[in-house]
This record gives C-alpha cells, sequence and structure tokens, in this order.
C-alpha cells in the first residue's frame, strides 16, 4: 500500500498502540516541556506563540505552545469561542481556501487560534524547510495545540506526498479548533483525519470548553448542536487507562462525560500510567454485552476511562442506551472509512481491466483493432466486456465525484498512484464509449456525449504534468509501447473526418459546407500529424480495417479528385511510412 494514498492508521486504536510503544508521545511531550524550561522572557500578549524545531534520531518534532499558558478562563473569556468563517478568512487572512469544495463549501475556525496561527505566517516558510527525510512530528500543548493543528493543515497542503511522509500532529489539552464545516473538510480526505491524535485527561477543562453550553458539574447538559466539532484520533486519558476513538460524534459524547474535577494534573502522568500497560484495560469483565464483539470493545473502552456502570449512573446516563449509540456510530464510521479509502476496490478494477487488455490483444490479432472490434461487434465476447466496461464506469464516476468533494487546491486532486490507474481506465474506457455513441447515429462526441468524469480526469492528469518539471521516461512512447492512444477522444475526431470526408466524396454539400469540412479535415490531418510526430497513437490505428485506414483511402480519394491538397501527413501515408511508425518511436 503507498503510504502517500492511505491512511497512516488504519484504526484510532492501531495510532495510539503505536505511538506509546515507540515512545512518540513521550518525546513530544518531553518537547513542550523543554520549550516550556527554556521560556524566561515576561508575558507578551504581542506574540505569544512559542516554537523550537528538535532534531531527534529517528525523527524532527516541530513543538509549540503559547506564554503564558492557556486556562480555561482565557477560553470563557470575551471571544473565545468567536469562529471565523471561511469567507472572512479569504479576505484576511487566506491560507485554507484549500479547504473550500463544491460540496462543502464553508467552514469556519476558532478565532483565538487563527489569530495565534496568523502571528507566526512569517515563519511558516521556515518551519517548512525544517522538515527532513525523517517522519515529521508535529506537538502542542493547550491552544499550541490549536496552533500545530492549523499548522499541519497548512503542511499537508503544501508538501509532496508522493515524496515526503505525511505528518502527524499530537495535541495535548487542545480546545476543538473548528465548526462541522471544518470537521467535514478534514473527514472527506481520511488520510488527512488520520494525522491528527489528540490527548485529552480527565481533569483537563480546557479541552471541553467550547464544547456549549460547557457545564463540568452537569455534563448531561451539553448541546447536540453544538458548534464546535472534533476531527482526527482522540486518546482519552484517566487513572485507570486510556482509550482511543474516532467517530466524531462519540468523541463530542464521551470528552463531556468524562470530565471529572479535582486536583491539578500533568500530562507527563500518562507516561507513567501506560509504562508496560495496554492502551485499554478491561474492567468490566461480567457485563452482559461482552459476548459480542464490537459492544464488548466499546465497554472496554468506556472502563478504561472511567466510565462504568457506577460513574455513569452517578451522572443519570444510561450505560446500554451509550453503548448502543455508540456502536451505531463506530459501524458508521467504519462503513465510511472503508469508503473513503478501499485499496482492494482498486485491485478488482485492475482485473477488469486486464480483461479489456486481454481483448485488445485479441482484436489487434485479428488484424481489426480494439475501436472497431467492439463497435462493429464482431465477436461474441462484447457482451462480456459490457459487464466490465460498466463496472470500470461505475467505479471512477463515483472516484471522480468523491475527489471533487475532497479538499483540494491547485488542481492537487488524486495522488500520482491513482491518476495513473485513472489515465489508463480513461484510455482504455473512453474508446468503446465512442464506439457505442457513433454506432447509434449520433455525432458531436466530445460536445455532446462526453462524460464529465472523462473530463476531469484529462484535466488533473494535465495539471500533474504541467506541475512535474521533469520526467525520467517519455511517457508518449511508453504509452505506444502500451498500445494506448494518448488522448482518448481520438477515435471521436476520427469519426468526425469521417462524416466531413464521406460529405466531400459524395457531393452532398453546399459552398459554406465544403469549406467547413475542408477546414475539419486539414485540422484533423495538423492533429494526427502532432500525434505521430510525439508518439502518442497507438499502431492498431494503420491495421486494414481500421476506421483510421477507411477514412485514409476515402481520404485518398478526394486528393486525387483535387479537393484536397498534399501535406507532409499525406506524404507519409501515401510512402507507406507507416510501417516503421512503432519501431521508429521505440
Amino acid at each position: 500500500m503507498n503510504r502517500s494514498d492511505s491512511p497512516l492508521f488504519s484504526s484510532g486504536l492501531e495510532l495510539g498502540s503505536f505511538v506509546v510503544t515507540s515512545n512518540v508521545l513521550h518525546h513530544s511531550w518531553a518537547a513542550i516541556s523543554e520549550l516550556y524550561g527554556e521560556i524566561h522572557e515576561p508575558p507578551s500578549w504581542a506574540s505569544p506563540v512559542r516554537f523550537r524545531t528538535f532534531q531527534q534520531p529517528n525523527c524532527t518534532i516541530i513543538a509549540f505552545v503559547t506564554w503564558p499558558p492557556c486556562t480555561k478562563e482565557h477560553l470563557q473569556g470575551q471571544g473565545g469561542g468567536d469562529l471565523v468563517s471561511s469567507s472572512a478568512l479569504k479576505e484576511t487572512f487566506p491560507l485554507f481556501e484549500f479547504l473550500s469544495t463544491k460540496t462543502n463549501p464553508r467552514f469556519s475556525i476558532n478565532k483565538p487560534a487563527i489569530d495565534l496561527f496568523a502571528s507566526v505566517r512569517g515563519v511558516l516558510d521556515f518551519l517548512k524547510s525544517q522538515i527532513s527525510t525523517k517522519p515529521l512530528i508535529i506537538a502542542g500543548h493547550s491552544v499550541g495545540g490549536s496552533v500545530a493543528s492549523l499548522f499541519t493543515l497548512w503542511l499537508l497542503d503544501k508538501i509532496n506526498l508522493a515524496t515526503t511522509k505525511r505528518p502527524l500532529c499530537i495535541t495535548f489539552g487542545s480546545p476543538l479548533v473548528g465548526d462541522d464545516g471544518l470537521q467535514e473538510a478534514i473527514l472527506q480526505y481520511s488520510a488527512w483525519n488520520s494525522c491528527f491524535l489528540h490527548v485529552v485527561s480527565d481533569r483537563d477543562p480546557v479541552p471541553r470548553v467550547l464544547i456549549s453550553p460547557y457545564n463540568p458539574t452537569a455534563p448531561e447538559l451539553a448541546s447536540p448542536t453544538n458548534q464546535y466539532k472534533p476531527f482526527g484520533t482522540f486518546l482519552l486519558y484517566s487513572e485507570l487507562g486510556c482509550a482511543c476513538l474516532e467517530d466524531p460524534e462519540s468523541v463530542l459524547e464521551l470528552l463531556v462525560a468524562t470530565y471529572s474535577e479535582g486536583p491539578g494534573f500533568d500530562y507527563k502522568d500518562i507516561f507513567q500510567q501506560l509504562n508496560g500497560n495496554v492502551i485499554c484495560k478491561d474492567s468490566t469483565k461480567d457485563d452482559e454485552w461482552i459476548a459480542q464483539p464490537l459492544p464488548a470493545g466499546i465497554i472496554t473502552q468506556l472502563g478504561a476511562i472511567g466510565l462504568g456502570r457506577l460513574q455513569l449512573q452517578q451522572q443519570s446516563i444510561d450505560m446500554n442506551t451509550l453503548i448502543r449509540q455508540t456502536e451505531i456510530r463506530e459501524r458508521k464510521w467504519l462503513i465510511r472509512r472503508r469508503e473513503a479509502y478501499n485499496d482492494s476496490k482498486l485491485n478488482e478494477m485492475k482485473v477488469n481491466m486486464a480483461q479489456l487488455e486481454w481483448y485488445k490483444k485479441f482484436s489487434e490479432d485479428k488484424k481489426i483493432g480494439y475501436y472497431d472490434m467492439f463497435k462493429n461487434e464482431y465477436d461474441s465476447r462484447n457482451n462480456t466486456l459490457q459487464r466490465f466496461k460498466k463496472s470500470l464506469t461505475c467505479y471512477w464516476t463515483d472516484m471522480v465525484d468523491e475527489v471533487e468533494k475532497k479538499p483540494q487546491w491547485r488542481g492537487a486532486s488524486f495522488t500520482t498512484r491513482w491518476l495513473f490507474s485513472g489515465t489508463i481506465y480513461r484510455r482504455m474506457v473512453e474508446p468503446l464509449n465512442i464506439a457505442e455513441y457513433y454506432r447509434d447515429g449520433k455525432t458531436d462526441y466530445i460536445a455532446k456525449g462526453r462524460s464529465k468524469h472523462y473530463k476531469l480526469l484529462e484535466q488533473w492528469l494535465d495539471e500533474d504534468e504541467s506541475r512535474s518539471a521533469s520526467r525520467p521516461n517519455n511517457p508518449k512512447k511508453q504509452n505506444l509501447k502500451g498500445g494506448l492512444t494518448e488522448d482518448s477522444c481520438f477515435w471521436a475526431y476520427v469519426e468526425e473526418a469521417l462524416i466531413s470526408v464521406n460529405a466531400l466524396s459524395n457531393g452532398q454539400y453546399s459552398s459554406n459546407d465544403m469549406d467547413k469540412h475542408k477546414r475539419s479535415l486539414i485540422q484533423f490531418e495538423d492533429y494526427v500529424w502532432g500525434m505521430l510526430k510525439n508518439c502518442a497513437v497507438s499502431s492498431e490505428i494503420f491495421l486494414e480495417q481500421s476506421s483510421f485506414m477507411k477514412w485514409w483511402k476515402k481520404y485518398l480519394e478526394i486528393i486525387r479528385k483535387g479537393i484536397m491538397g498534399t501535406s507532409p501527413f499525406t506524404e507519409f501515408m501515401q510512402n507507406r511510412q507507416y510501417s516503421q511508425y512503432a519501431p521508429g518511436c521505440q
């Protein structure tokens, strides 16, 4: 599995186990503690954010804190819970426009967090330059964690994920950063959502302050319509242990339910608590739900963060109801994750593509060609081919639709691996759509019949190639070698040229129509000649029974009648130089 395409971790529990067993969590908090220890100057609200890069043997850590440290009173004060809309940010601080999509155009971010992040805008490029080949950890405490989250989001848009390891943001006691629009923008891109781990103590009020109405003495009163929404994985910590949760609604509910007012705490205690222990410690082994795997896992996690039956009864919360609600949410969340990234489905599509490739080779062996074999229904295998074609088209139409919904900026749509697969699909399957279109007697496929998903796949490929300064191999020659024509609309141009040449051959035209058809044929000549010079068209077009060769034979007739003139292209064809075309391009 390609790391640039997939989530860093397949589940929140896997992520939590990794950061604990690998000491990443310990090193992240140690960096934050060291940063706090280096601050000797008095508080300055003009520049309250402090940051530093720590080069560890196995990773790079960029830590953020604020000075003085933020308290719940700061966030509960005037303006602490204000949100700044994406439309306002576009005018004043346009660093997060890439999160706006057609289906999710609006989002809002906590104003104090965005103001703090704006205060370090001048050093963002410097911090980005600190990234090396080692894994990158971005850590932050309290509102410094909010800055760390925003920096991570900004960085995800700036770095090339095909060549750079995706960062992992670890926050300790960070308040929620944005609304449901921000949450949705991140959740739509599951690989991004897996980049965030938020560590929250049951005795820390700061992560809960922006959950309205905030009332630590009556957590059951938390509003289900709370403006602030979580994203990423949450590692909830209590004296009994820790639990990892991903489902946003469950996180929101349990952030409130797990709050326990008490004496002061220090996040360093989490490392002593977890030393040698597993993430979840089961304290409810005799529960009636234990026989069912998912509810049993939920009970284990609830028990690990101090939410047994007795504790829930004290808060007037029914445990069975909580378990059922959490189970429903978890199942929905798992389905969403599978839909967001389904590598096995892509592999299934590769099998379908292999069937089309076999059909293509079979048609070339018959000296007919892939396009014309399908268009003229020369073989009984066409019905089977239709099934593979339909499955592929449904899959890629859905994929393109999903990409349009995901956060994107400057055409950063598919990763290289997925875009490559989509391009091969387009060049294999669109000619079959063109064949069906003209077989039904229709005209002007490109303007009237071309599917939107083909247009977008082509557009994204053009954008990807324009961003690439150089490529190790000539992709056009590789396409030829693999038997694929670069322009998936090639056969549509051939069909339109056939219409024009037939009209001129039959004399069925007015003077205006004659000029139009002649201009069309000259344009087609130039188009094909350019494709040939760039080795961007498959040699199968020169098979005797192909539509292209049928066009050429009729075109040669009207050249001999003097209706059309000669050109380098016509000389190439008349001298049968195309017989050497494929070898000359290898």
